[in-house]
């Protein structure tokens, strides 16, 4: 009988890199039970994360529903073979150009991971989602942060920060937060002074919210651009938020070599199962979501406008407003009276809040309650 004795203490700072050691950990919300609690309230509005709160599909719903629970013991598609196949015949392309992951999160990690080395960098907006900044800095890599213009993303300013250790650029587009978007003419003018020289990831988390003639489809794109990766997920328009699912499309060559990054059986089989059922038949779920949305962006503006402030709204199911008060303050006394939104100091506009545009019955109650807040 032995023990081992330990004499030593554990040398955290030698141990962990430096760029890890000067990364700030990104906290989540706590779960609605726990703010309902603390807030000493009985309901909350989830207007904070751009969910859609009509629900899935009705194919969707289906298939979540009748989910048999053996089947949990058993491993999903480690590739989502079928998904792919569904997303390849809904866009006109070969189901090896798909990867699909765990939210788009996971297909962004596998993008930084194919194409930085040690010395590469990143080109991306400083307010945009900010993911693709914290996946490229915790990975070791530079992201290379560009001040929006007229809350859009400035193409030449971006081009103007790239150097030879540049290898990718992001474009949110539809913008989160702002909602603007580059139009068909400004992404082909950027693609083309690219020229292949880096890659270009399109992420169009809101693609399905846009409904104007100018806005490029990154599907489209791709036939001509090489060198372009596009981002979608069905968190946003199809609300699959829960089971997490998001993918990737490019060029078959470009994917091959992303997917030697890529975890396999990260998406679970409900989730490639529900991702699939949701895009049958789906225009009249996405014309109602955008109906919604429509209703929701005229009621917040005029109440906006009504009281004096400053608001953004573009595309997307989400707009911002300048509050007279610290944004984090204005969180607190909504969330006291049931109300989550978004507090935008973290995507480094001050003094902002962003809210999800949702039904009209809550978008009324948001608006009697936001101006108590304010009055108060």
């Amino acid at each position: 009988m032995w023990c081992c004795l330990n004499t030593s203490a554990l040398d955290l700072q030698h141990l962990v890199p430096g760029h890890i050691q000067l990364f700030e950990p990104y906290t989540p919300s706590r779960p609605d039970h726990e703010l309902m609690r603390a807030y000493g309230v009985d309901h909350l509005h989830r207007l904070n994360n751009n969910e859609n709160p009509l629900g899935p599909p009705p194919a969707a719903r289906k298939i979540i529903s009748e989910f048999e629970p053996p089947r949990a013991s058993v491993y999903p598609s480690g590739d989502c073979f079928d998904l792919r196949g569904i997303l390849a015949a809904r866009f006109g392309k070969n189901p090896d150009q798909f990867l699909v992951g765990n939210g788009s999160c996971e297909v962004i990690a596998s993008v930084i991971k194919a194409f930085c080395e040690q010395g590469d960098n990143i080109v991306t907006a400083d307010k945009t989602f900010a993911v693709y900044e914290w996946v490229a800095e915790f990975s070791g890599f530079e992201a290379r942060l560009i001040p929006l213009l007229d809350h859009g993303f400035d193409p030449q300013a971006m081009l103007d920060a790239a150097d030879e250790q540049t290898k990718i650029f992001f474009i949110c587009n539809p913008n989160n937060p702002t909602g603007t978007y580059w139009d068909k003419d400004t992404m082909c003018a950027f693609l083309d002074q690219v020229d292949n020289r880096f890659i270009v990831v399109i992420d169009e988390a809101y693609f399905e919210y846009v409904d104007q003639a100018d806005y490029p489809d990154g599907m489209d794109l791709m036939e001509k651009y090489p060198n372009v990766v596009v981002f979608r997920t069905f968190s946003k328009m199809y609300a699959l938020a829960a089971l997490r699912v998001g993918y990737l499309c490019a060029h078959q060559e470009m994917v091959d070599i992303i997917r030697r990054t890529h975890v396999v059986y990260s998406v679970n089989t409900l989730g490639q199962a529900s991702a699939a059922a949701a895009m049958q038949n789906d225009q009249e779920f996405i014309q109602s979501t955008r109906d919604m949305v429509a209703s929701a962006r005229k009621l917040l503006i005029s109440e906006f406008a009504s009281l004096g402030l400053e608001y953004v709204s573009g595309q997307g199911n989400y707009l911002m407003v300048k509050t007279p008060v610290s944004d984090t303050l204005v969180y607190r006394k909504l969330a006291r009276k049931g109300i989550l939104v978004r507090t935008m100091t973290g995507f480094r506009f001050p003094g902002w809040i962003r809210i999800s545009l949702v039904q009209q019955e809550v978008m009324e109650e948001f608006c009697g309650k936001f101006r108590e807040v304010i009055a108060s």
